[in-house]
């Protein structure tokens, strides 16, 4: 691999932060959470949020590594459904606990887009750009959870 240049490591150290958050934040939401279900969804977006800081160090530390492109069988069963009536509702706490990591996933995946363009390796900008492509499918399981509670106005 090339070596990185100087505004490069500033964002992968950017990244390396904001990662490092992520995880503080929905393991400490994960405690904070009411609903079990929520609680795992915390656990396990916390656990990914691990991998993407794993990748980001990699990549400081001379590596590109390889990105799993399919999705894991347990991505797909959180929360893509209506809340058909018999749903809990959500506690204020828990809908307070998502809308904060909601915000936080709205703008890692933002500061990941701004990195993207301004790495000079297509391999590097791959990697990336597949870290923020599941920051935005964290934001979307959170959504969804909201939505399956009858907690997430999008007409609003």
């Amino acid at each position: 691999m090339n070596s990185l240049t100087q505004k490069e490591q500033m964002y992968l150290n950017e990244q390396k932060q904001q990662e490092e958050l992520c995880i503080k934040k929905y393991k400490q939401a994960a405690t904070q959470a009411e609903d079990p279900e929520l609680q795992d969804l915390f656990n396990q977006l916390a656990n990914q949020e691990q991998q993407h800081l794993n990748t980001i160090n990699q990549i400081l530390g001379g590596t590109i590594p390889q990105v799993n492109q399919q999705p894991k069988p347990e991505d797909n069963k959180y929360y893509n459904r209506p809340n058909p009536g018999g749903m809990p509702k959500a506690s204020q706490k828990d809908i307070d606990l998502c809308i904060d990591l909601l915000n936080t996933e709205k703008y890692v995946s933002s500061v990941y887009n701004t990195a993207i363009f301004e790495f000079n390796n297509h391999e590097i900008r791959n990697v990336l750009n597949h870290i923020q492509k599941e920051e935005q499918e964290h934001g979307e399981k959170i959504y969804n959870f909201l939505k399956s509670r009858n907690a997430y106005n999008a007409q609003a």
